[in-house]
């Protein structure tokens, strides 16, 4: 049995240890194990996870604030993520403290154990929690450090324990494993990797090479691994190779799957088991038979229950909420080889119609640069892709190294993957993520940064937008109390199939009133609520996002918005509701000339109005007289032409209040057959520049003294596609929808197709179309 209360380190006798970057997976559990020894430990992080702090609170490990080196201290370690430029290591250096990093402390501390030492490039802390879990379910006390926290907070990540075995994840990310001489060598995989310190292939492998020289007795490596098997065979003289894997000597014979667990198969080596294990994937049953076998090199025979309970390790596949709605998965892969299996075993489970929505923070500079096309092929398995910025974990940017550089990658290689990625703005990110969101998502929070927390805090947006259901119900119960009983109002209501483009999600609540009293009611209703009042027309000219809005969505489609009255001087009273194809029509019919360009637009009068439609040379507040509209406050009142400040796309006016009627002055009189030859002129021109697809019509606005269907065109942006969102063939100034695009698909779009004009006519396009209950300036 060791004696934990050995105090020699690296020369000279060592109980109090200040560590530098204690929040770290790496360092954190290392500092609960010196603690557990009885040793005097201090720390500081910057970035302290709530988990972590509470592993450290229990162990009685003192927190300091950065650059706080305490008086008292023997010894300073600190996590791979710190530089020797760090304000504490500068002061330990100036007293004479000596200052180590993470791995050679721990190798110092094994070198009076039996060292299990798992390695390699992916799954080491998943296969020392199996390995770990198998032990403790055979009362096998063994002294541990992990490299990560488990899913259960009541397990500590490391323990003394009670015998001479120690396992510990080895990292080899920053060249301290040439440190270590282990008993037993657990080589899971091997991938070129870390580039900041293995500046070819060919170094990692020497490492792991040097490794197994120093191995007293066993290797146990991966089969299925190339490097892996290159190494086993030239493992020095005396040292036993294992190896486990489908054909290993601690085989996997099959695997079934089912609900986030799976049923294994051993043998060979291993007894002719069958267990259960509550992870997904292949690698993850790889994982545990690495485990099994490790265990049995130990002199332990596994048995049937090992892995009863195994409740996971954080950010590895971990299930932060599972519901018929929503499923969402935090896991730490980062590599492309982690990913490519991380997305290959989600999807795996999809149901038909599920999404995979990937949110991904790539991990230090020099991965995101040595990797960016491998990445980007692993990330294409999503089906929607939202990247955070690079988490740089100490490094400073590198050219080609950012997640701009990845983003560009994904750009060329996966055009018709909708990706969204914000520089510099994850709530941004996260909030395009909330209004793309669709029933029955598998969201997959991906990354080795500080990615947790944008998935804990998008969870709680989440947690009260539920909350915030109930208020609309509220609302919703007030709306039935004071409208007229045939006035619908209804909860989320879904809104695709009321616009032009045929895209979107629900309306908290939709109303259509029957009439201006109904409709005063609901601005009075939606004010006491402190809610907004949406308008929605004939749906064009607008994007809905996939989220849907937050608002009360009013919509004057009942007949008594839609009137026609011609007055006797000429002039007409049409309500907002009415089409304007149909007031086209009616006018035509009357004789009355002026309207004509409208009848190609589709929407209705009170659009029109508050966007000023204009097409074929005219706008809508050429023909018109006055506008009555209900007010914020619920008032209506008569606004005339004079009063009404109008521009391109706009009546300042119509901003904060509800037409509800206009009185419109024909041009000029003319007999119904010339109206409605100047209709059909139009109608054809429109045919012959217009796509047919449904859409939204035109996406930007035209610069002042040009066309943005020209500057799109000329850039060679015509039949650029994301999903289903394709810029138009036939006019480059429209986005049409070629079956199952979503917002996020058109949003992706309208980001690309302005970033190409940009940077490549100097003209920075803005949408004419509205993004319903949300602003572009948010989302571009």
């Amino acid at each position: 049995m060791i004696d934990s209360t050995q105090s020699t380190l690296f020369g000279r006798s060592v109980r109090r240890v200040h560590a530098v970057g204690v929040g770290g997976m790496g360092l954190g559990p290392l500092v609960v194990f010196l603690a557990g020894r009885g040793w005097s430990v201090s720390g500081e992080d910057v970035a302290l996870s709530p988990a972590m702090a509470v592993q450290l609170d229990r162990v009685g490990v003192r927190l300091t604030d950065e650059g706080e080196l305490p008086v008292e201290v023997d010894l300073v370690v600190i996590s791979s993520a710190i530089s020797s430029s760090h304000p504490t290591c500068l002061a330990a250096t100036e007293q004479g403290i000596p200052v180590v990093r993470r791995g050679e402390l721990l190798a110092e501390l094994a070198r009076n154990y039996r060292l299990v030492a798992v390695c390699g490039s992916h799954g080491k802390t998943t296969t020392t929690a199996l390995l770990l879990t198998a032990l403790r379910a055979q009362g096998v006390p063994v002294g541990y450090v992990l490299g990560g926290l488990w899913v259960d907070d009541e397990l500590p990540p490391a323990a003394v324990g009670a015998g001479d075995w120690l396992i510990a994840e080895i990292d080899e990310s920053d060249g301290t494993i040439e440190h270590f001489a282990p008993e037993i060598t657990v080589l899971v995989n091997l991938d070129w990797d870390h580039a900041d310190h293995y500046t070819a292939e060919t170094d990692l492998v020497a490492a792991f090479a040097g490794l197994l020289q120093r191995t007293r007795t066993t290797v146990l490596g991966w089969e299925g691994c190339a490097l892996t098997q290159r190494l086993l065979t030239q493992a020095p003289a005396g040292l036993t190779a294992k190896t486990f894997g489908r054909d290993g000597d601690f085989r996997l014979v099959t695997l079934e799957s089912g609900a986030g667990e799976q049923q294994l198969q051993l043998g060979g080596e291993l007894p002719q088991l069958t267990v259960t294990l509550r992870a997904r994937g292949e690698f993850n049953a790889l994982n545990a038979t690495a485990a099994l076998g490790a265990m049995s090199l130990m002199g332990e025979t596994p048995a049937a229950e090992v892995f009863a309970d195994y409740r996971g390790v954080r950010r590895r596949q971990t299930v932060l909420l599972a519901d018929a709605d929503l499923t969402v998965i935090e896991d730490y892969a980062h590599h492309p080889a982690e990913i490519r299996a991380l997305l290959g075993s989600l999807r795996q489970d999809l149901a038909e119609g599920q999404r995979l929505v990937v949110v991904f923070q790539p991990h230090r500079f020099s991965r995101t640069r040595q990797f960016k096309v491998q990445l980007a092929a692993a990330l294409a398995q999503a089906d929607a892709l939202h990247l955070l910025d690079v988490y740089g974990a100490g490094e400073a940017p590198l050219p080609g190294g950012t997640t701009a550089d990845l983003y560009a990658e994904l750009v060329q290689t996966e055009p018709e993957l909708p990706v969204n990625y914000l520089p510099g703005d994850a709530a941004g990110v996260l909030e395009l993520l909330r209004q793309s969101r669709r029933a029955g998502d598998v969201v997959a929070f991906v990354g080795a940064g500080d990615i947790e927390k944008r998935a804990r805090e998008w969870l709680a947006e989440l947690a009260e937008e539920t909350a915030r259901r109930s208020e609309w119900d509220g609302i919703a119960h007030s709306l039935r109390e004071v409208l007229s009983a045939d006035a619908k109002v209804v909860r989320e209501e879904p809104l695709a199939k009321k616009t032009t483009m045929r895209i979107g999600g629900a309306a908290r609540i939709y109303v259509e009133p029957e009439s201006t009293e109904d409709l005063a009611a609901v601005v009075q209703v939606a004010r006491r609520a402190e809610v907004p009042v949406r308008m929605l027309g004939r749906g064009s000219n607008l994007l809905v996002p996939d989220a849907g809005v937050d608002a009360i969505v009013v919509s004057l489609r009942r007949p008594a918005w839609e009137t026609f009255t011609k007055l006797a001087d000429g002039r007409v009273r049409v309500g907002a509701g009415l089409r304007l194809k149909n007031l086209c029509g009616l006018a035509a019919k009357a004789g009355l000339s002026g309207f004509e360009f409208l009848e190609g637009i589709p929407g209705n009068v009170g659009g029109a109005l508050r966007m000023n439609a204009g097409a074929m040379g005219g706008w809508m507040f050429d023909v018109v007289e006055s506008v009555d509209v209900v007010t914020s406050e619920g008032e209506v009142i008569n606004l005339p032409r004079e009063e009404l400040h109008t521009g391109y796309r706009h009546c300042r006016e119509l901003a904060n209040c509800i037409a509800v009627q206009a009185t419109l002055r024909p041009v000029t009189r003319a007999s119904a057959d010339a109206v409605g030859r100047k209709i059909d002129v139009y109608r054809s021109k429109r045919q012959e520049s217009q796509p047919r697809e449904p859409s939204a019509g035109c996406i930007f606005k035209n610069p002042e003294g040009d066309s943005a269907g020209r500057l799109i065109d000329v850039c060679g942006l015509k039949g650029t596609r994301i999903g289903d969102a394709e810029v138009s063939t036939t006019h480059g100034n429209f986005i049409i929808n070629r079956g199952h695009a979503t917002s996020a698909d058109v949003i992706e779009l309208v980001r690309r197709v302005r970033t190409k004009v940009h940077q490549e006519a100097g003209v920075l396009l803005q949408p004419e179309v509205l993004l319903y209950g949300s602003e572009w300036e948010d989302v571009l």
